[in-house]
């Protein structure tokens, strides 16, 4: 079975990220507590969450994978196929770890309006789906605690500690909006997604 959800979907900065999380038929949900949709879980919590699946990947009793696409390409290509494009790899990326999965033997759930790669016969999209599938509430904790930490690390670099990153996570909160209008549009900026804040400020995208 395989779980697939994205974070970072609607940011005005950053990457979007796509997590994807494999696990056999009878796998034993008691030895990673807690899963949920990553947005009704605690920061903390969803960090320990993260660091359990990596424990359990490492004993093979679960496969995962994040990939990010970033910020100059969903300006060029949008964000639909941006996630899609990111989902792919993931999956892809997962497959080749689990050699014995493939796109015949494998049951998929995706959150929302995702759908998988037409070869995944067997694949279902639940609205909401983090929240009431646990597998697929795993591969949004994935994602998220994957793009926050890049987001984080982000925030401590000299040209982005204008825009707090570490705080907001791209998300157009007043302060972020207000640091773009004060000092326009970093390299990890969508452009394609300022458009209002740019127009109310005139600011531009920084070299």
């Amino acid at each position: 079975m395989v779980g697939v959800d994205e974070a970072g979907r609607g940011p005005l900065a950053g990457p979007v990220a796509v997590g994807v999380v494999l696990i056999k038929t009878d796998f034993d949900w008691r030895l990673i507590s807690g899963v949920g949709d990553s947005k009704k879980v605690l920061p903390k919590k969803r960090k320990a969450i993260f660091l359990r699946a990596k424990e359990l990947a490492k004993k093979n009793l679960l496969t995962y994978a994040v990939v990010m696409t970033e910020a100059s390409s969903i300006d060029k290509i949008g964000i639909i196929p941006a996630i899609k494009q990111a989902l792919t790899k993931a999956l892809g990326k997962v497959l080749k770890i689990r050699l014995e999965a493939n796109s015949n033997n494998c049951f998929i759930k995706l959150d929302g309006g995702l759908k998988a790669p037409v070869e995944f016969v067997c694949q279902k999209t639940i609205i909401r789906g983090d929240a009431t599938e646990l597998i697929i509430g795993l591969a949004s904790i994935m994602a998220k605690v994957t793009r926050d930490t890049y987001m984080e690390k982000l925030a401590k670099k000299k040209e982005y500690l204008a825009y707090d990153f570490a705080t907001n996570k791209g998300y157009g909160t007043k302060k972020h909006r207000e640091s773009i209008t004060i000092n326009g549009l970093s390299k990890e900026h969508r452009a394609s997604f300022c458009h209002r804040v740019l127009a109310s400020s005139n600011c531009e995208r920084h070299a």
